[in-house]
């Protein structure tokens, strides 16, 4: 469990500066996107996943990784308007922006711990195309509870299902980080 910690730090490192980078660009302009917009966001970045693992090429040089990358900081971003609400135009500093994405990282780690306890480090199983099968997955029934006011019966809740997609993309930046070091280290 404690290479997992540390290596779902890493990659969330990762993530963040490139959350911080885009920011610096941008500003939290996301604020105005409202849920749906996200879930599709996020839709599209897994497809591409998807198309890129069948294809086995890319035809405008960005590939997988980066993909994941951006499922995970626009699934923060997506759990701090799921709590905030989306605004008419960018209502918060950076550094509140920062403050939140921490925030709910820590949340969502706190989630993985558990379930990693749970499940005994199953996902180290799992095919890298099975993440992104799971993100798929989470994301259509994020958009039926959306599609049906954001309630639920006895599932879980969109939050949940978000949470559950970023940790499925730190465990696919992983296992593909101890890809790229294996075939380091054979080299």
């Amino acid at each position: 469990m404690t290479d997992t910690n540390k290596q779902y730090d890493q990659v969330i490192e990762q993530c963040r500066r490139m959350f911080v980078s885009k920011m610096g660009d941008y500003g939290p302009n996301w604020r105005i996107l409202r849920p749906e917009t996200l879930t599709d966001q996020i839709l599209i970045k897994a497809k591409r996943i998807r198309t890129l693992e069948i294809n086995q090429e890319s035809k405008v040089g960005e590939g997988i990784w980066p993909e994941y990358v951006g499922i995970i900081n626009y699934g923060i971003i997506a759990l701090i308007q799921l709590k905030m609400g989306y605004a008419d135009e960018v209502d918060m500093t950076r550094d509140e922006a920062l403050a939140l994405y921490d925030k709910y990282i820590d949340e969502t780690k706190t989630l993985m711990i558990a379930k990693n306890t749970d499940y005994g480090e199953a996902w180290r199983l799992m095919r890298i195309q099975s993440y992104t099968d799971m993100v798929l997955s989470k994301l259509q029934r994020i958009k039926v509870i959306e599609d049906h006011g954001g309630k639920t019966q006895v599932s879980e809740g969109i939050d949940a299902n978000i949470q559950d997609m970023i940790n499925y993309s730190v465990f696919a930046l992983i296992k593909h980080n101890e890809e790229e070091a294996q075939k380091t280290y054979t080299c």
